[in-house]
């Protein structure tokens, strides 16, 4: 008789989250920490916690790119702390499943989200890195997806993952951070210095959002910077892949109304108009949850 929970894990570039999910896709327990330290004992010890004889098994979401069959990591661009991870080595004596983290969030939303009466879309996370996921015909593809790693500029900067001119090198919280400290280090006036109390290496996105919000120009230009290189990405996914919706994700959609709104108007003049015209861009409806729900979700599709 199938068991009536999973547990679902999400390890990103700055957070593991590791959660106890039913068949319904609730979310009975959480536990979320930083993914710092040793994350191998971290994630075990956290999937202990929350294991029982009535959990059928484990669904992991990883930043990068894995091999599903073999349980691994094959490398981590935003994580290299656990490149070549092998999963098998938790020894917990249920099926395990891993995948990458954008691809389950996609399948989250596709289960229990936005996605959920959408049959063909496009998932995007935007947050430390830039992440991609596809759900066709209401399945999701299995492949790498690694839309953050499209080259946007060929002689652009280099990237972590080795790539020249990435897009998330341009759109990501990281790129925002880094365009606006790189503006105050060359001194431009910005409220962000009274925020950050003169570190300007403390900003973060919601500190940029926020001073933007009270007419702060360099935190303007930042986001809308940012925003239209998303737009270049979102046009190109919309040329390739003709998806019915590009659903986006992760804290970056916060600043909607200044970042993504830049990025739908960008995606508008770049995208072939007939692709456009039938595309929904909108935001995840799962939160930070989206990750762990698809995880916890490829258990119970096996």
């Amino acid at each position: 008789m199938p068991k009536p929970y999973s547990i679902g894990v999400d390890l990103g570039g700055t957070n593991l989250r590791v959660a106890l999910v039913s068949r319904k896709g609730e979310v009975l327990k959480k536990i979320k920490e930083p993914s710092t330290g040793d994350i191998f004992e971290s994630l075990k010890k956290a999937i202990q916690g929350l294991l029982s004889p009535e959990v059928e098994g484990v669904g992991i979401g990883v930043a990068g790119v894995v091999d599903r069959e073999g349980k691994k990591v094959i490398v981590s661009p935003n994580l290299p702390e656990i490149n070549g991870m092998d999963f098998k080595k938790l020894g917990f004596r249920v099926p395990l499943y891993v995948e990458n983290d954008a691809n389950a969030a996609a399948l989250g939303e596709a289960t229990m989200g936005a996605g959920k009466e959408i049959k063909n879309f496009v998932m995007l996370t935007l947050g430390t890195g830039v992440g991609g996921g596809i759900i066709h015909k209401g399945k999701l593809l299995a492949m790498a997806a690694e839309i953050g790693h499209m080259s946007i500029m060929a002689e652009g900067e280099k990237c972590f993952c080795g790539n020249l001119g990435c897009l998330e090198l341009y759109c990501s919280a990281r790129a925002i951070i880094g365009a606006a400290t790189r503006s105050l280090e060359a001194g431009a006036e910005s409220s962000l210095r009274e925020v950050t109390q003169g570190n300007i290496y403390r900003v973060t996105p919601e500190d940029i959002y926020n001073a933007a919000m009270e007419g702060d120009n360099l935190s303007r230009e930042v986001l809308k910077n940012a925003g239209k290189y998303l737009g270049v990405g979102i046009a190109n996914v919309i040329n390739i892949m003709s998806p019915d919706a590009v659903i986006l994700a992760g804290g970056l959609i916060g600043a909607w109304n200044i970042y993504v709104e830049e990025a739908i108007r960008e995606a508008s003049k770049r995208a072939f108009k007939s692709l456009y015209q039938k595309v929904s861009i909108i935001p995840a409806s799962l939160g930070d949850e989206a990750g762990v729900v698809g995880a916890a979700s490829l258990v119970f599709q096996s």
